[in-house]
């Protein structure tokens, strides 16, 4: 198959679903939304749309293409992507991804100039950066989750835990949550996560409090039974320098969930997801009072068939 071939290909199956998922964003309010997930195999490509903004991702695979020919190749792909969007080719935010030996720092800055645009989801205001870190700022695929936590915690005391750039908290807070402490080892993403909340018209005060810490040291500090909702969202593997023990979710989640559930109220609730496609919940060794698999519920329709996640909710 010709390279004129495979790029026609690539335009058939763009234009195929991105008018089936238009549609479907369309009518749900959704202005943030994936299209193309490594659809084709030629074309390793992740798209997502933010408004009138495509963030591109690009994974880079052992191709037999010269560097030549690869630009060739990514300057046609983006080609066909800004017009079958009917998107500006400058509005198209390009990123390269690779699989690192060393565990790429997910806090790793990429760029030079921080720019930020303001997104919508359920009503609520969020500030994404499409060019200056490897994430966004906001994980579409958790559209749904936070829309569960939204309808729970009115007048409840919520603890979001490797809170990232607290989405999950501005949803509790909006809510009516008598309480939101988001704890995260990053500086950035907790004044991320103020300005989230601050575009909200919410107060960061005696409330809703943002707390720079270690998470797996900050458990051992937090009283037994304040909490009634628990978001647990943590990294795959970390060893940052700024944490005292390194972080291997597979190994460590069974102690980490222990320890949430002591400080849990009693009935309360843990939302826990993990991003590692080789996860296996052990669930014999969690005191839990029920352990629901809700990975398929809280799976968006730009996401079905294509989610490389699992969540749980957990009750005491």
């Amino acid at each position: 198959m010709t390279l004129s071939d495979k790029l026609t290909m690539f335009q058939n199956r763009l234009a195929k679903v991105y008018k089936h998922l238009s549609k479907q964003a369309k009518r749900q309010g959704i202005s943030c939304y994936r299209i193309y997930d490594k659809d084709l195999p030629e074309f390793p490509l992740i798209i997502d749309i933010y408004k009138d903004t495509v963030y591109l991702n690009e994974y880079r695979a052992q191709h037999k293409l010269t560097e030549e020919e690869h630009q060739q190749w990514l300057q046609q792909s983006m080609a066909i992507i800004a017009s079958v969007l009917q998107i500006p080719a400058h509005k198209i935010f390009l990123k390269e991804r690779k699989r690192k030996e060393d565990r790429q720092d997910q806090y790793q800055k990429t760029g030079a100039e921080q720019q930020f645009m303001t997104v919508t989801e359920s009503g609520l205001n969020f500030l994404v950066n499409l060019t200056d870190y490897l994430d966004t700022g906001l994980f579409l695929d958790h559209r749904i989750t936070r829309q569960m936590l939204q309808k729970e915690c009115a007048g409840k005391k919520v603890l979001n835990l490797f809170c990232y750039t607290a989405s999950f908290s501005v949803y509790a807070a909006a809510a009516g949550a008598a309480m939101v402490t988001s704890v995260d080892l990053s500086k950035t993403y907790l004044n991320w996560g103020a300005e989230n909340f601050k575009i909200n018209n919410l107060a960061v005060n005696d409330a809703f409090t943002f707390v720079h810490a270690d998470v797996l040291q900050y458990l051992d500090e937090i009283k037994m039974n304040s909490y009634d909702l628990i978001v647990l969202d943590p990294p795959t593997f970390s060893n940052s320098k700024r944490m005292e023990d390194i972080l291997d979710i597979q190994r460590d989640h069974v102690n980490i969930i222990n320890k949430c559930l002591l400080i849990l109220k009693p009935g309360g609730v843990i939302y826990f997801s993990t991003n590692y496609t080789k996860f296996v919940l052990d669930k014999d060794a969690i005191t839990a009072a029920n352990i629901t698999d809700i990975t398929k519920a809280t799976t968006p329709f730009d996401f079905e068939g294509k989610l490389r996640r699992f969540c749980f909710k957990i009750f005491k």
